[in-house]
C-alpha cells in the first residue's frame, strides 16, 4: 500500500472513532468548590466537564430549555432542591450499579432520580470563652431558657433550618416542633441575618453564645484570613436529638431530561462516587464523604465522631411544608 493510501486509510479510520463529548454540568454550588473533581475526572477520562454557576431560577431554567437544554447534570445542595427538580419532572432516572453499590439507600432517591454525593451536619457553634463543655449536647436544648438571648441563627426561612426543623418534626411531631420553634425563637439574640458564617461572627464580636450552622463552613473560615480568627473564638459541637442522632443533609446529583451526552455525563456521575473523587470532594468541601470507605479529611475528624440521624430525607422533604408553616406562624424572623 503507498504512504498516500495508508494516511488516508488511517485518516478514514480515525473519524470513523467516535469523539468523546463534553458534560455540562448546572451547578448551585460556586464551581470552585468542584471544579478540583471535575478535572481530575478529565484527567482519568479526557471527557471536558463545563460548569454553569445558576444562582437562581434552576428549575426553570430547566423547565423552559426543555429537550434543548445543554445541560447533561445538575448539582445541588440540600434535599429540599434535589426534591424539587424531581417534583418538576426535569430529571430522569440513572441505573448504575455502580451508583448503587457505592452509596447508602437513604442518601440516594428510591427511583435513581437523584444520588447524594457528600453529607454535611447542622451543628452548634459555641463560644469557647462563654459555654462550657458539655454545656449544650442536644437540639432540644435549644430552645431552654438557660439560653435566653444567647443565640443567633440565619432566617428561619432558609432550607438549611427548614431541614432542621423538618428533622424536629419527624422526631416530636408537628406540636413538639412548634414548641421548639417558638423556643428557639425567645432566645434569639437579635433578629436573624445573613448566612451561616455571619453568626459565627456574632459570637466572635459578642452579640451571642451558641450558634446553628452547618460543619463545613468551619473548614472555609479557616482558609480566609479575615475570618480565622472567628472561626477560632468557637468549637464544633455535634448535637443529637435526644431519641436519634447528628442532623444531616446532602448534597448530589441528578441527570437532566435532555442529557446530551448522557453516556459521558454516566461516567462523570460514577466516578464522582470512586474512592479519589470522594477524597477530594470532601477534602475541598469540608464535608462528609457517601463512600464508607473514602477518607475524610483531617480538620473535618479533628470535630469529633459523628452520629448521623436516621430520619429519611424522604421523610425531611415531606415535612418541609409543615416546617415552613411553623416558621410563619411563630414568627420566627419577625
Amino acid at each position: 500500500m503507498s504512504f498516500r493510501r495508508f494516511a488516508l486509510a488511517t485518516t478514514a479510520a480515525l473519524s470513523a472513532v467516535p469523539a468523546l463529548a463534553d458534560v455540562n454540568v448546572y451547578t448551585t454550588r460556586q464551581p470552585e468548590l468542584i471544579q478540583p473533581v471535575m478535572d481530575a475526572f478529565t484527567a482519568e477520562t479526557g471527557i471536558e466537564v463545563t460548569l454553569s454557576y445558576i444562582d437562581g431560577g434552576l428549575v426553570e431554567r430547566l423547565e423552559a430549555e426543555g429537550s434543548r437544554s445543554p445541560a447533561d447534570l445538575v448539582m445541588t445542595v440540600d434535599i429540599a432542591n434535589l426534591q424539587r427538580i424531581v417534583d418538576a419532572g426535569v430529571v430522569q432516572a440513572v441505573d448504575s450499579d455502580v451508583l448503587t453499590s457505592a452509596i447508602p439507600a437513604d442518601l440516594r432517591s428510591p427511583d435513581n432520580l437523584w444520588f447524594g454525593l457528600t453529607t454535611r451536619a447542622r451543628i452548634i457553634y459555641a463560644s469557647r470563652d462563654r459555654v462550657a463543655e458539655g454545656e449544650v449536647t442536644t437540639y432540644e436544648d435549644l430552645a431552654s431558657d438557660t439560653w435566653e438571648g444567647r443565640i443567633c441563627t440565619r432566617s428561619g426561612t432558609h432550607n438549611y433550618n427548614l431541614a432542621l426543623l423538618s428533622a424536629v418534626i419527624a422526631h416530636v411531631g408537628e406540636d413538639g416542633a412548634r414548641d421548639w420553634a417558638a423556643g428557639l425563637r425567645e432566645n434569639l439574640a437579635r433578629k436573624p441575618e445573613g448566612n451561616d458564617r455571619a453568626q459565627v461572627r456574632a459570637i466572635w464580636a459578642g452579640e451571642c453564645d451558641i450558634a446553628i450552622g452547618n460543619t463545613y463552613y468551619m473548614g472555609k473560615m479557616l482558609e480566609s484570613e479575615e475570618q480565622t480568627e472567628w472561626a477560632n473564638s468557637v468549637r464544633i459541637v455535634l448535637p443529637t436529638f435526644e431519641d436519634g442522632g447528628t442532623h444531616v443533609n446532602v448534597s448530589g446529583v441528578a441527570m437532566t431530561q435532555a442529557a446530551p451526552s448522557r453516556d459521558e455525563a454516566v461516567q462523570l456521575m460514577e466516578f464522582l462516587v470512586s474512592p479519589q473523587a470522594q477524597a477530594i470532594y470532601a477534602e475541598t468541601n469540608y464535608e462528609y464523604p457517601v463512600l464508607e470507605s473514602a477518607e475524610i479529611s483531617e480538620l473535618v475528624a479533628s470535630w469529633g465522631e459523628i452520629t448521623p440521624d436516621t430520619t429519611s430525607l424522604d421523610e425531611i422533604a415531606a415535612n418541609r411544608g409543615t416546617a415552613l408553616r411553623i416558621i410563619e406562624e411563630v414568627d420566627y424572623d419577625g
